[in-house]
């Protein structure tokens, strides 16, 4: 049987034997997320700081570092292929999210010991041989911790198409994205209790055993809610053996046979040109959104952290709304356009913002960009769930992961740019931050433009025409 013996009507009644996702199975699959937004903040936000400020290594060594996280994402489309086609222990997602998830929470541990000795080495003998090989070890590592990330969620985003329906998989979306910024949250809070204790300018020492404590109690609790989450849901709900016509002929679609696939497609291009430019319109703001803050409206430290936190709230609303009430209604890439033009509209919020010199005007201006963001983000992430086939559903969550991924760095690294040439070109503060601002809403309008080539039909269509050449090919 070839893949275009399949019809959507057929695939549908097929998913119609096994029972629907419900709202607990729904929850409980976010624990997954709330467990990885946790380690977000922790290696983000808690080893950020630490390297920097406490152990003194210079900032732009400490971000690259950390960005290699995210510059390891091809491995993205490679796990997604074997989690295709190589099942571990009877399961085709849930083997690789418990490796995934055991690792980066081993690897993290070890990441901190090796920092404390980076650390150690720069304090006792500056930048020698000895301390370039420490931070060598210590960039290793946490590229590793980013494959370790890929391994876990991009079987995990699989899973959740194999487990939905295209009726429901909008509000899979929004309650599994928000369960993800609750995480954040509560990881911010469990950070702050545990380190509570620490004053300022603690002793090298309390520091150490305190970050230590903090990466032993986190990583264990992130594993936990990753099987917690995901025991007994594939066996369960997964739809995978009833839509994919080669589960008992599983070697037949090697990386390079998926790579044919997932290329034969103009539309994959189009898509994926899309979430870099949506991604851009989202995240470019992120690396310089509180020093926005100090320069133009002379916020403190601590008011400037309560901006990501009305981006957070906004953007978790968002979500949920998108999820519930927009998208069933008018639609999956509807409520994309609404929520990227939204965006546009938000950001110049932000900048008129500026010009008032009204912290009070930023924060609405934030929550609107947060409301907004979301519900780019529900819209976007279901209809990327849509595209896939489900021969390689995969493959292409980790194409669409890796785009995701690729542009989260360079919208990290161009904010940063971009205010530089700000400064450059402007004397006044409020224009050189729009300036980032401006090209921030640029990017977004792209994807607005390129959403609108994006065709859903003519991806399935392509997708099956391109698996049954490819069987065709192997029996010829």
């Amino acid at each position: 049987m070839s893949s275009g013996d399949l019809s959507d009507l057929q695939i549908e009644e097929n998913s119609k034997q096994l029972p629907r996702l419900n709202l607990l199975a729904m929850l409980r699959l976010g624990l997954l997320q709330i467990g990885l937004g946790m380690m977000s903040v922790l290696v983000f936000g808690v080893l950020n700081r630490v390297l920097i400020r406490e152990l003194g290594v210079p900032a732009t060594l400490a971000t690259v570092i950390l960005a290699l996280t995210l510059f390891v994402a091809p491995a993205r489309v490679w796990f997604g292929q074997m989690s295709d086609t190589k099942p571990l222990w009877g399961y085709h997602r849930t083997g690789y999210i418990w490796i995934g998830a055991a690792s980066l929470a081993i690897i993290a541990f070890i990441a901190v010991q090796v920092m404390w000795q980076v650390g150690g080495s720069l304090k006792a003998e500056g930048w020698t041989s000895q301390t370039y090989g420490w931070t060598a070890l210590l960039a290793f590592l946490f590229a590793l911790y980013g494959v370790a990330v890929s391994a876990c969620s991009t079987p995990f985003a699989t899973l959740l198409v194999d487990v939905s329906d295209e009726d429901n998989r909008s509000q899979l979306v929004g309650i599994d994205w928000s369960m993800l910024m609750m995480g954040i949250i509560i990881g911010a809070i469990t950070i702050g209790v545990l380190l509570k204790k620490l004053t300022l300018n603690a002793p090298i020492e309390d520091l150490q055993a305190a970050i230590n404590r903090l990466f032993t109690i986190v990583p264990a609790i992130v594993f936990g809610l990753a099987m917690l989450a995901t025991w007994g849901m594939e066996k369960k709900y997964s739809r995978y053996a009833l839509r994919s016509t080669l589960v008992n002929r599983e070697e037949k679609i090697t990386l390079d046979r998926a790579w044919r696939i997932l290329t034969a497609s103009r539309q994959t291009q189009v898509f994926f040109t899309f979430l870099v430019m949506m991604t851009l319109g989202l995240f470019i703001q992120d690396a310089v959104l509180e020093t926005y803050g100090g320069d133009v409206f002379k916020m403190q430290v601590g008011e400037t952290a309560s901006l990501n936190a009305f981006w957070g709230t906004g953007t978790l609303f968002g979500l949920l709304a998108a999820g519930f009430l927009l998208a069933p209604r008018i639609g999956k890439r509807n409520t994309t356009k609404v929520g990227c033009v939204s965006v546009v509209v938000s950001l110049i919020w932000v900048v008129l913002s500026g010009f008032t010199h009204n912290s009070t005007f930023l924060l609405i201006a934030l929550l609107l960009f947060g409301l907004c963001s979301g519900v780019a983000t529900t819209g976007a992430l279901s209809l990327m769930l849509d595209l896939t086939a489900a021969e390689t559903a995969g493959t292409f969550i980790g194409a669409w992961g890796l785009a995701q991924a690729m542009a989260r760095g360079v919208a990290t690294i161009a904010g940063g740019a971009l205010l530089d040439v700000g400064k450059k070109l402007f004397p006044d503060l409020v224009l050189a931050y729009g300036l980032v601002f401006v090209v921030q809403g640029l990017a977004m309008l792209l994807a607005v433009w390129y959403l609108g080539k994006v065709n859903v039909a003519e991806f399935r269509t392509n997708a099956r025409e391109a698996i049954a050449s490819v069987l065709q090919n192997d029996l010829d």
